[in-house]
């Protein structure tokens, strides 16, 4: 079983920037690719960013590609998610995900149905 527990989400205005994170209480932290998604109100939740168990390999939605950037830091079993030129159509409550061990590619990352564990989310307000 994995917890995961996201933190930083905020209003910022348009244009600012905001970085999330996501802390798993797995001790094999490493060995999960692992996910941003976020659901505006009203709408699905959608894929924004993934990155391989290996750290070495990302995917982005093309919404957010250029601004946003993930990375992790195994030794702290923590997810980050940098945003930056944040725009209102970004609002929207950000999970962090984790799928099964060893998982990769973008085909499998970006498909929620492929993540066993999720956050409880974070609230992320761009004010226009």
């Amino acid at each position: 079983q994995v917890q995961l527990v996201e933190s930083g989400g905020g209003l910022v205005q348009a244009g600012g920037s905001l970085r999330v994170s996501c802390v798993a209480s797995a001790s094999t932290f490493s060995t999960y690719g692992m996910g941003w998604f976020r659901q505006a109100s009203g709408k699905e939740r959608e894929f924004v960013a993934a990155i391989a168990w290996t750290g070495g390999t990302t995917y982005y939605s093309d919404s957010v590609k250029g601004r946003f950037t993930i990375s992790r830091d195994n030794a702290k079993s923590t997810l980050y998610l940098q945003m930056n030129s944040l725009k209102p159509e970004d609002t929207a409550v950000y999970y962090c995900a984790a799928s099964r061990p060893y998982l990769t590619g973008r085909y499998y990352l970006s498909r929620s149905e492929q993540y066993d564990y999720w956050g409880q989310g974070t609230q992320v307000t761009v004010s226009s």
